[in-house]
């Protein structure tokens, strides 16, 4: 029967004698959660962990776009879309978005990631050419200005290379290279690295009625093999991030197993992406029924990210979020 092997992960401290640390990052651990379907979960030494595993695990982790990754980096969300969850229409025209780009940089931002079709829940598909037509020239636009790492928030091969074209370093997919048959090769060939995210479903109907007979094993394993999937299409693993896709096909409780066991996805050997900002459970749970009104509780996931390892947080409140990452390691003495 496979087993799972999930650190469980100590920020600040004094590292026991045994420690190790995790992702070659801020974090450490001395005991791991050994998970295995049909079984109650056993906490267990580092001992008896796999020599494999455990490489897997602490190995640190290659740059990516450039962003060194033994310390969290905060990926700015810019959405030029009309029909965004959070922020729709706020920053469509172009000279509005390359603006906000320019801010969040200014804020702490580590790079931006830019998407030209929403994909909240019910949102319908959008053409090609009009995804590309929103996030290339906003691309080319802020590459005048800045150097600043650019994220590609797309699902399609065509829009991808329109915004590599145009200056983007990251290809990130809600759809894992699954939508698109020919993306994979784009991002290969390209030579960038690729955020592969869960997602059960597609935005129309993920919020359904999402169903999982484990949840956090079950987003494990369809990394698990995304990740074997890209590596095959010529993808080299050091330029592959994985997200559990928070908020996408799944419900309250689904999001909060996931984010208590955010530390297994280390076991992939792949840097960590959370993107919950803003997203509607931390309403449900904090209270805020407009998005707007979920910063500090969007704040509190990210810092609980840190604490977990996770390497990039993508949010929409870049200076918050930055200022509470930096206190956070600030008073863990973590660099």
């Amino acid at each position: 029967m496979k087993k799972y092997y999930q650190p469980i992960a100590r920020l600040g401290g004094s590292p026991s004698a045994g420690a190790q640390q995790l992702a070659g990052g801020i974090c450490w651990f001395d005991q791991v959660v050994l998970r295995q379907r049909g079984q109650a979960d056993r906490v267990v030494s580092v001992d008896d962990i796999p020599k494999d595993v455990l490489d897997r695990i602490t190995a640190p982790r290659p740059s990516v776009a450039g962003m060194p990754m033994n310390t969290p980096q905060v990926m700015g969300i810019l959405n030029v879309t009309p029909d965004s969850f959070s922020d729709g229409g706020k920053y469509s025209g172009q000279d509005v978005a390359v603006q906000h780009a320019l801010s969040m940089v200014k804020a702490g931002a580590s790079i931006i990631d830019i998407g030209g079709e929403s994909t909240r829940p019910g949102a319908e598909t959008v053409s090609v050419d009009d995804e590309i037509a929103r996030t290339a020239p906003v691309i080319d636009a802020i590459r005048e200005h800045s150097a600043i790492p650019i994220s590609i928030d797309t699902r399609k091969a065509a829009v991808a290379l329109a915004a590599i074209e145009a200056g983007a370093n990251l290809v990130n997919d809600v759809a894992a290279l699954s939508y698109d048959q020919e993306l994979a090769g784009v991002t290969a060939r390209s030579g960038l690295p690729v955020c592969l995210m869960h997602a059960q479903g597609d935005p129309e109907t993920m919020q359904n009625d999402p169903q999982y007979d484990d949840v956090l094993l079950d987003v494990y394993d369809y990394l698990e093999q995304r990740v074997s999937t890209a590596e095959a299409a010529g993808i080299a693993r050091k330029n592959i991030i994985v997200d559990p896709g928070i908020g996408f096909g799944k419900t309250l409780e689904h999001n909060l197993i996931l984010l208590r066991g955010l530390s297994l996805f280390h076991s992939l050997g792949c840097p960590i992406l959370l993107g919950a900002s803003r997203k509607k459970f931390i309403g449900t749970l904090g209270g805020g029924a407009s998005a707007t009104d979920r910063v500090a509780g969007s704040v509190a996931v990210a810092l609980h990210g840190v604490r977990q390892g996770v390497q990039l947080l993508r949010v929409h409140d870049t200076f918050e979020t930055k200022q509470a990452i930096d206190l956070e390691l600030a008073i863990n003495k973590a660099e």
